[in-house]
């Protein structure tokens, strides 16, 4: 199978650029009251102002990234100052943890600080406002940020990850993932050796300890001890989600020159696909049980837009890398699932949660909440591997004029 990275360069840079990121500016910020809307239908609808705070985190990210990694436009910094303008006011209790949801105006709802998650993605957001600006306040709410997970991180149990809690007597996965990634940003940002190394230790934690060589298989929770977790829960495995984690992986040990662990990276993406992909209906599932018995969790047969996005980004980096055809055969399986499947061309967004027959499932995916991140992300970093796949120079990477007509076919 051939490629054409020049038109999947152009359909991916429009599908960011003509499509996804519009949808947000004109649909999510809310100019008035401060912040990004979270709770918004495909069609750009504002179905209630609540404002769940990782995703203002996550929206900073992204706008950010924006600027620094595909134009330097202000609209895109002045969203995402908005955004920073809003949530540090509104977003940290007295303890410096970040709460988990807000109201329209920025009082804390629910019970306040309830996921770490928030904590991380405070790191993640800051630090990439802060490469776009150089913004002190942004470094100095990362830096607080980190100091305020590490002794919490270090005794699993004595923090909630709402809403998706860990179960008794175990340790997630989910955890050391986003961890190793957020705070390998902010070493990396600082060059601070000592937040560089408690990268590193999460990273070992998800090579090493979730992640199963001999089963070729990385489980979403093992033991306090490090040892598999009891069934059911232990035999849990999300594709998507191990799938996302490696590409973190293969960031964090290309910076560190570690080959084979990036060459671990890329096998258990292809593990995950080959356990997780739906023979009958295609696309990747949510969650399964490998041993083929009653599941642990709900949901596990619908298809879910972040899983396909992670995908795509984590197959053309891995091509990028080793240069096997099973990336390209897998990239095209997955793309053309997810580009007949998810997008609504006429507002420019993605659905966000299918049934196992592919048909858009009203059920909300663990929480009510749209954001602009796994899609952007997605885009974002696609964009940038398929401009080197393409062979663009550092002046033609930064042009973005040649936009396809709609329905570009690669």
């Amino acid at each position: 199978m051939t490629f054409d990275f020049n038109k999947l360069l152009t359909l991916y840079r429009s599908e960011l650029l003509d499509r996804t990121i519009p949808f947000w500016l004109k649909y999510g910020i809310d100019w008035k009251n401060g912040g990004i809307c979270t709770c918004i239908s495909d069609e750009g609808k504002v179905l209630s102002g609540d404002k769940y705070v990782w995703s203002q985190l996550r929206a900073i990210w992204t706008f950010s990234a924006l600027y620094n990694k595909i134009e330097k436009k202000q609209e895109y910094i002045d969203a995402a100052t908005h955004i920073f303008n809003f949530i540090k006011q509104a977003g940290c209790n007295d303890k410096g943890q970040w709460y988990f949801c807000l109201d329209e105006t920025g009082k804390p709802l629910f019970d306040g600080a309830t996921s770490i998650y928030c904590d991380g993605f405070a790191i993640y957001g800051f630090t990439e406002f802060a490469r776009a600006t150089g913004n002190q306040e942004a470094i100095n709410l990362a830096r607080a940020a980190y100091a305020n997970t590490q002794p919490r991180l270090a005794v699993p149990g004595s923090y909630q990850t709402y809403p998706l809690p860990i179960p008794a007597n175990a340790k997630a996965h989910g955890i050391s993932m986003i961890f190793a990634s957020v705070f390998d940003e902010l070493g990396d940002f600082l060059n601070d050796q000592l937040i560089k190394d408690a990268a590193l230790a999460h990273a070992h934690q998800v090579m090493d300890v979730f992640r199963r060589p001999g089963a070729r298989r990385l489980y979403e929770f093992v033991r306090l001890d490090d040892q598999p977790f009891a069934a059911p829960g232990g035999r849990l495995i999300v594709p998507g989600h191990a799938i996302e984690s490696m590409w973190f992986m293969i960031h964090i040990f290309q910076r560190r020159r570690d080959e084979t662990r990036v060459r671990q990276a890329i096998d258990c993406i292809r593990w995950h696909l080959e356990l997780g992909w739906d023979k009958e209906y295609g696309g990747i599932v949510r969650a399964i049980d490998p041993e083929g018995l009653p599941p642990w969790n709900v949901l596990t047969d619908g298809k879910i837009w972040w899983v396909h996005t992670e995908t795509l980004y984590a197959l053309l980096l891995a091509y990028s890398i080793c240069k096997e055809q099973w990336c390209l055969d897998w990239f095209q399986r997955v793309h053309d699932y997810s580009f007949s499947h998810f997008p609504v061309p006429e507002y420019g967004e993605w659905i966000q949660n299918l049934d196992r027959q592919g048909n858009k499932a009203n059920t909300s995916v663990a929480l009510p909440v749209k954001d602009p991140f796994h899609l952007a992300r997605s885009l974002i970093y696609s964009v940038g591997v398929l401009e080197e796949l393409a062979g663009k120079s550092d002046a033609d990477k930064r042009r973005h004029l040649h936009r396809p007509p709609s329905g570009v076919q690669v």
